[in-house]
């Protein structure tokens, strides 16, 4: 029988690898084994209190094993002081020792049902195993401890399956079976309690339900555990939409991260109506109105922030629809400078936003981060002196600081009539949330030409292209001479994963050919991610925007005549030093901020 000091996963054992391995110093090591006792009884009774307020999810408590202790240490890595010694670090040498491969568990990949069906809640909590996946007819399960043979020989008798074990960090692994099993037991509650058959009448293809049933209430604890669980998920993957959809016979969940829609969940058809109506009734929605589209916000919290959700729902051929877009505070604020642009774009924008009175126009399609840097700009300009007012459709989010009116077009509340009112609120700088009508059009040139600052948006595919939208709209030429200060256009593209981000060589030629001229020859080197843990295995972790800056001078003030052609505008702006999208872009490449696929994809049209 192996003895506690031969054990692998003994503490001395453990400390030699980490420093053999050179994660800790000799000293720490001896530190760490001197304190263990004192820390371990710390840790256990933190562990134990939480489980008595209720924080903790589960009745099984897991033992403080030494890589716990070490890791409460937050020591510095000895091979990299710039890096912590974590968790993760330390399973991921210790996988290495033990000849087990070390899996890092991206839960968006989860099969729900394979988790949660595969093994008791209390099993997997117990022996911290975790069922992830089947691969060439075997049984993956992640764990903390691989050397606990009767419990892999129980998993193999359970599934009839060979099992195979990779090595995970053990706060993961408890994490995920409370995330995944509370979870599922909220869901298979809440079907089992809306268990009779019934049609769902959201089919278009027309069933008559022959006898009425009595539907899941929304306030059903099992329901709204559902939602929040949904809600919390969506908040640690960094997700900015979540969309419900109906099907035939599944309700699909998936969730948008770093512009990507990514399968979540598949739900079973009973919970839909009642999932649907919890979100309703925490967004003040009408529940009985099934046949209309309808909108409404949820504000919650996210960690210490507050977090604003627009609800969205629509009927579809199988039922409602429902999306929920996260307005995160820490995404629409944020520090002006910080939002991609190159220091002279920046230079140039905010010698326009330093402007008393004047148009600033932010052009771009929808989802290209508009939003994002009005809400910045109008946050760095805020000051106690000044009044600034908003007329949003919706208001994206709440700030304190600005005066904001949503438009209701049913109480006659629109941008064109509240434009006609917000002069006699004394403002001094409005934002107007998007130019859509002549109407609209004027009465913000009429602000901006009775000596406020007016911020709005516009979509369009260039700055150049703005002062020949505005004149396709039906605005005189002589009006935009006056008001218009500049226009930037933006674009949002994915930033390569710092953790997995690797160099490359690509020849000039080949980039042309695929139509990204850099204006060099020869070969260039450029940066990719391989794809990891931490961004899913696609290469890309957040995003940033591009932007191309547009000065209204007082040549191009020249050049907007009533007959005034675009490629006239372009010309005499690139004149003028304007950087274009595609050129900033090429930039961020050669920076190693992004890819040449991405460049390509968002700028495309300056080909």
């Amino acid at each position: 029988m192996t003895t506690e000091k031969q054990h692998p996963f003994a503490d001395k054992a453990v400390c030699k690898t980490l420093v053999r391995h050179g994660l800790l110093t000799k000293e720490q090591a001896r530190d760490v084994l001197e304190k263990k006792a004192r820390i371990q009884g710390n840790l256990e009774k933190e562990k134990a209190d939480q489980a008595q307020d209720g924080a903790a999810s589960t009745s099984v408590r897991n033992p403080v094993t030494i890589v716990d202790v070490i890791a409460s240490f937050k020591f510095k890595r000895a091979d990299n002081p710039s890096l912590e010694l974590d968790e993760d670090a330390i399973f991921n040498v210790l996988a290495d020792e033990w000849g087990y491969p070390y899996k890092k568990i991206d839960p968006v990949k989860l099969d729900l049902n394979l988790v949660t069906t595969t093994i008791p809640r209390n099993f997997a909590m117990k022996h911290l195993v975790l069922p992830i996946g089947v691969e060439s007819g075997r049984l993956v399960v992640a764990t903390a401890n691989p050397f606990n043979a009767e419990v892999i020989e129980d998993l193999g008798r359970v599934s009839q399956m060979p099992v195979t074990q990779v090595v995970t960090a053990k706060s993961d692994v408890i994490r995920l079976i409370n995330e995944f099993f509370g979870f599922k037991r909220s869901i298979a509650a809440a079907e089992v309690q809306f268990g009779a058959p019934s049609i769902d009448l959201g089919n278009l293809e027309q069933y008559v339900r022959l006898k009425a049933t009595d539907e899941l209430p929304a306030n059903d604890h099992h329901i709204v555990n559902a939602v929040n669980h949904l809600l919390s998920y969506a908040f640690d993957q960094r997700a900015s939409d979540i969309h419900i959809e109906p099907k035939r016979d599944t309700d699909l969940v998936r969730m948008r991260i770093d512009g990507v829609l990514h399968t979540v969940y598949k739900l079973p058809k009973k919970v839909h109506s009642a999932i649907i109506s919890r979100i309703k009734t925490l967004s003040r929605l009408d529940i009985a109105e099934k046949r209309r589209p309808q909108d409404g916000r949820i504000k919650t919290a996210k960690g210490d922030a507050e977090v604003e959700i627009r609800i969205s729902t629509i009927p579809v051929a199988f039922g409602e629809k429902v999306v929920m877009r996260i307005m995160d505070p820490d995404i629409l604020f944020q520090e002006v400078e910080e939002l991609g642009f190159t220091s002279q774009d920046f230079e140039h924008y905010q010698r326009m936003f330093s402007m008393p009175y004047g148009l600033i126009l932010v052009c771009g399609p929808t989802g290209s981060g508009k939003s994002t840097t009005l809400y910045s700009t109008l946050r760095r300009i805020s000051t106690p002196d000044i009044n600034i007012t908003t007329v949003e459709d919706p208001i994206e989010m709440i700030h304190e600081e600005f005066n904001q009116i949503a438009v209701q077009p049913a109480a006659n509340v629109t941008f064109a009539t509240i434009l006609r009112n917000i002069l006699r609120q004394d403002p001094d700088v409005v934002m107007v949330g998007e130019l859509r009508d002549l109407e609209t059009v004027q009465n913000a040139i009429q602000t901006a030409l009775t000596g406020h600052l007016v911020l709005s948006t516009l979509h369009t595919n260039d700055a150049p292209s703005a002062i020949i939208r505005l004149m396709d709209i039906g605005l005189p030429h002589f009006l935009i001479q006056a008001t218009l200060t500049g226009v930037i256009s933006q674009r949002l593209v994915r930033k390569i994963c710092p953790k997995c981000m690797e160099s490359f060589e690509m020849d000039c030629e080949q980039l042309r050919q695929m139509g990204l001229d850099l204006g060099r020859d020869g070969r260039v080197k450029l940066y990719r991610g391989k794809g990891c843990i931490n961004c899913r295995y696609t290469g890309y972790y957040g995003r940033t925007s591009v932007f191309e800056v547009m000065p209204y001078t007082r040549t191009l003030r020249e050049k907007t005549t009533a007959t005034a052609d675009l490629s006239v505008v372009q010309d005499q702006a690139l004149r003028e030093g304007m950087v274009t999208l595609r050129e900033n872009a090429v930039k961020k490449l050669l920076d190693g901020v992004t890819t040449y696929q991405e460049v390509m994809r968002v700028t495309w049209e300056q080909a």
